[in-house]
């Protein structure tokens, strides 16, 4: 009788509602998110976002519909680099730099993978975005 006692009591504590952050106004996807854009609602929802900190200031990677919670995938740090952007390619290995001119393949945050065309070879290269918005080729 203990054991169930404490079970429901620990099922009612997991169902209590908590204050999640919802869109006031649609979000499209890449769009970067404002404080005047979110509001708390409080509901059940495993998972759902609480913290505006943590919201404010990044992208949106998918649309975010009014109402509707707000997910850790939903959202991410802003791209630096889009699809198209000229890009710098460095190499570097001990005393040596290569430095050379690409075209980003994709779009991405610092700290990302993108791949990227070299535009002097026109071989296509993998590489890790800098927080200046070079890209590093290992």
């Amino acid at each position: 009788m203990k054991y169930i006692l404490s079970l429901l009591i620990a099922l009612m504590a997991q169902t209590a509602l908590a204050d999640i952050l919802v869109p006031l106004r649609t979000i499209r996807a890449k769009e970067i998110i404002q404080a005047t854009d979110l509001t708390f609602k409080s509901v059940v929802m495993p998972g759902a976002l609480s913290d505006a900190n943590l919201v404010v200031g990044m992208e949106a990677r998918v649309a975010l519909y009014p109402g509707r919670p707000l997910h850790a995938g939903d959202i991410g740090p802003p791209a630096i680099i889009d699809r198209n952007d000229l890009v710098i390619l460095t190499y570097r290995q001990g005393g040596l730099l290569i430095t050379t001119e690409g075209r980003s393949l994709g779009r991405g945050s610092e700290g990302e993978i993108i791949k990227v065309m070299n535009l002097a070879s026109r071989t296509t290269v993998t590489g890790r975005i800098n927080a200046n918005g070079s890209v590093e080729v290992r």
